[in-house]
């Protein structure tokens, strides 16, 4: 790694089963056409990788910054015995427990391996609605900010004397009580942690200048909220933001929301690579993208129901760009359950590269085993 400066983990979720086949675009493969009558893209219209592939038309800003080396695909991407159940697949990828029901996730470890002792409370920021299962760890504290502009404590009382009054109020609520047991000394951890959590994001906004104008869509000002963070040197190590929830799960008119999605995914990406890199903070950054499932190998009609193999996006300066994995075989004798997408990659070797070679932290302790590294870094 070039930089000395402490790595960072932007983990961005594309929720609802992201449709890896229009996503990079087999060109030569004639089944291709005939699964997808309706939602198969020219080949003409794709950002071409190589001869045989092509990325999706609205992803042009990836695309550049896959010709300059920072962009690795991984392909083929999934588990055995895959889940359609977004929920099920969801917790799978997000705590690395395929056969096992676990609420603890594979950021959370990250956080608890980095700050062992829970010294800065914004060690883990997400941005989205509630604590995704991913950064969840008992003990681990995680700030999730739904609008950063807003986020606070009370912040719906406007008087200052009057809001003061309130947090204190609120942090007398946790204040631990003498023979108070685990749960209560838990609750009031949660609580302090909030409160200064709050108290520091709040000031970042009043700090940020930048001459990057972000998408208005929620994952564009996700991105701009991981920067403004990130920009005030805050200590965070592993951000989190999910787009809408289920807004990939496209059964129906997938062709324009999804391009749109790509549309507004790239343009959200490579405006915070631009703003990070303007103050020369891109070089301790890496950018994983991943989905819970890929979509079935023949359109409906209009869209594309749940399938399985799918495919992870790692963008940065560190990365060593390319295609990595296999293209899952379209192959009828090949598919799934005659109709998905084989799995080709772990998608635990994926994170257990990132926690290793980019993290610097134990693999197996986060992942949960041995699993086969790949070279994206």
């Amino acid at each position: 790694m070039s930089s000395k400066k402490d790595p960072i983990l932007v983990v961005i979720n594309l929720s609802g089963g992201n449709d890896f086949m229009n996503t990079v675009v087999p060109l030569n493969d004639g089944k291709y056409r005939d699964y997808r009558p309706n939602l198969g893209i020219p080949e003409e219209q794709t950002f071409r990788i190589n001869d045989q592939y092509g990325f999706n038309p609205n992803m042009g800003p990836i695309k550049d910054l896959y010709d300059q080396g920072k962009v690795a695909v991984v392909m083929g991407t999934g588990y055995a015995n895959p889940s359609r159940s977004h929920f099920r697949s969801q917790d799978i990828w997000q705590t690395c427990e395929p056969d096992a029901i676990s609420n603890e996730g594979w950021l959370g470890r990250i956080i608890a391996d980095v700050d062992p002792k829970s010294e800065n409370v914004l060690t883990g920021v997400n941005f989205g609605r509630g604590l995704p299962r991913a950064m969840a760890k008992t003990g681990v504290p995680v700030a999730s900010v739904g609008n950063l502009e807003t986020y606070g404590v009370l912040t719906g009382i406007t008087g200052q004397e009057q809001r003061a009054q309130a947090l204190e109020v609120f942090s007398r609520m946790y204040a631990p009580a003498i023979g108070a047991g685990p749960v209560l000394d838990y609750l009031w951890q949660t609580g302090q942690d909030a409160l200064k959590g709050a108290d520091i994001l709040k000031t970042v906004p009043a700090q940020y200048t930048s001459d990057v104008e972000f998408g208005g869509d929620p994952t564009g000002q996700g991105m701009r909220s991981i920067s403004m963070v990130h920009l005030a040197d805050l200590g965070t190590r592993v951000f989190m933001t999910t787009t809408p929830y289920n807004l990939f799960d496209t059964h129906a008119n997938q062709a324009d929301p999804h391009s749109t999605l790509w549309k507004n995914i790239s343009r959200a990406v490579t405006d915070f690579y631009s703003d990070v890199t303007s103050r020369d903070h891109n070089q301790e950054i890496l950018i994983m993208m991943f989905t819970e499932f890929g979509r079935r190998v023949r359109d409906n009609g209009t869209g594309t129901d749940h399938g399985t193999g799918g495919g992870v996006i790692i963008i940065g300066d560190s990365v060593k760009g390319g295609l990595y994995g296999e293209y899952p075989s379209l192959d009828q004798a090949k598919l799934e359950d005659g109709g998905d997408l084989q799995h080709t990659v772990d998608f635990r070797s994926v994170y257990s590269t990132i926690v290793d070679r980019w993290m610097g932290l134990d693999p197996v302790s986060v992942v949960g085993g041995n699993f086969e590294q790949i070279d994206f870094l």
